[in-house]
């Protein structure tokens, strides 16, 4: 398979994820274990990107306690900081924005959420850092369409044409006027690019005005969570990429698996998931210290993991992730 790769390929590229107080200190661990258990070609740099106190914090947001710091450099990660300046608590989402300007300069960068797992060989994914894109593991949650509203033409266009940007090139034409894959939308759960700051520029830019200053056609239209996800596309297009990457056979897939939160990981994630998960956290070492947060203790070693699996047939699962959800909570099983 590696003779197949493209010369791409062999670029050095960082690797970046949000690292904060609470579950995504924990998440980021799981991560950077995984990544050092399933990919041990790659030897780029693990960047642990860290808000810090300020005025858009409440309470100080940076990774504790310090064995999880300590647990997270040993394994080779380094913890860099950031400050917020526009989002902080009341838009958390925004830190994978504002990240990207604390990461190399003119160095090529993939994003990772916290909540992920690699589970494949990293450094064999064919990544092209001059065509950028994100996760395609997605499904139509914005734009919602109104009855008497503006559709997803109207709607998706506004923004394009706000930013200079050419509408018709982004469509795939393969799909029907006014569904909502037609239209370049991505989960923002990964993305990657050549220069984390030219694309973190862009990122903000657009993500500032569309909250500012929107267009009449977004009236309706609901921005928290969905602000990154709405910027992110008209981004990659401006950089000159878009949603045809090699990169979509390996990550979301045997690569990487972005499972969000752990009870819907035991949920709907494969068998093999769920081994890799359970093989990374069995370490006597990783495991002291992945204890120390209540809902992985729980769901990995105390066996409820387990209860929320038996709760589904894996060959006949909910087709809507709330569905899932539900059945869940209602069984006392939810915890995040």
């Amino acid at each position: 398979m590696a003779a197949d790769l493209t010369d791409q390929t062999a670029t050095p590229f960082n690797l970046a994820l949000v690292g904060q107080s609470g579950r995504l200190g924990y998440e980021a661990l799981l991560f950077v274990a995984s990544l050092r258990a399933n990919s041990p070609k790659f030897n780029g740099r693990v960047l642990i990107c860290e808000p810090q106190p300020g005025p858009l914090w409440p309470k100080d947001p940076r990774i504790e306690p310090e064995d999880l710091r300590s647990a997270l450099t040993d394994l080779g990660a380094e913890i860099i900081p950031f400050d917020s300046v526009h989002f902080g608590a009341a838009y958390p989402y925004g830190n994978k924005i504002e990240m990207l300007s604390a990461l190399p300069k003119g160095e090529p960068f993939v994003f990772f959420d916290s909540d992920t797992l690699i589970t494949g060989e990293l450094a064999d994914v064919p990544f092209d850092f001059a065509k950028p894109s994100a996760s395609m593991r997605r499904t139509g949650t914005w734009p919602e369409i109104e009855l008497y509203g503006p559709g997803y033409t109207e709607t998706w266009k506004s923004l394009y044409d706000a930013f200079g940007l050419d509408f018709e090139s982004s469509l795939d034409l393969s799909e029907p006027d006014e569904y909502w894959e037609r239209y370049l939308y991505f989960n923002a759960g990964y993305f990657f690019g050549s220069c984390p700051h030219a694309f973190g520029e862009k990122f903000l830019e657009y993500a500032l005005a569309i909250a500012n200053d929107p267009p009449e056609t977004l009236v309706c239209q609901s921005l928290d969570p969905w602000l990154d996800q709405v910027a992110l596309p008209l981004v990659i297009h401006a950089l000159g990429g878009g949603r045809d990457s090699a990169v979509h056979d390996h990550l979301d897939g045997p690569v990487s698996c972005h499972y969000r939160l752990l009870p819907l990981l035991y949920a709907r994630e494969s068998e093999a998931v769920i081994a890799a998960l359970e093989a990374i956290a069995s370490p006597n070492k990783i495991k002291k210290v992945l204890k120390g947060y209540d809902p992985i203790k729980r769901m990995i070693y105390q066996g409820r993991g387990e209860k929320v699996r038996a709760l589904f047939d894996q060959n006949d699962m909910p087709r809507r992730e709330q569905a899932i959800r539900n059945r869940i909570k209602s069984n006392g099983f939810w915890m995040r």
